[in-house]
């Protein structure tokens, strides 16, 4: 079985099913073949199904973790970025979670957004967070 790389439509589709057609070949693609997601899609993905769809943070969560048990599904660097998910479902932002959680091996990461230290500091140990001024 081949592996194939998909853009954010193509799990868009998958998630918001607004398009019939397109959503059963998004299935059908997932179905038949071997599935590479790179992250860089789920931070897109993340952002469309939130503004564009109006998707709740609950609801984005239950679609990401059901795409990653996916068996035919591999998700780039998938256990910092299953991290990144149970951050993001514990309340912070996707974007700055995945960054967070896709940091190591540094040993700080530095940042002026003082939600994201705070927020870091409740909920991971590494990388430390050092805030900007």
């Amino acid at each position: 079985m081949r592996m194939i790389a998909v853009d954010t439509n193509v799990i868009v589709r998958l998630i918001a099913n607004d398009n019939a057609k397109q959503a059963k070949t998004s299935a059908d693609l997932i179905k038949n073949n071997r599935i590479f997601v790179p992250k860089t899609v789920l931070l897109e993905c993340e952002w469309v199904l939130r503004h564009t769809y109006e998707l709740d943070r609950d609801r984005i969560v239950e679609a990401f973790k059901r795409l990653a048990s996916i068996s035919q599904v591999q998700i780039e660097d998938d256990s910092r970025v299953i991290e990144a998910i149970e951050l993001f479902e514990n309340g912070m932002d996707f974007a700055d979670a995945l960054h967070l959680t896709s940091s190591p091996p540094a040993e700080q990461f530095a940042t002026f957004d003082k939600k994201l230290v705070n927020q870091a500091k409740k909920y991971i140990e590494s990388p430390d967070v050092l805030r900007l001024k």
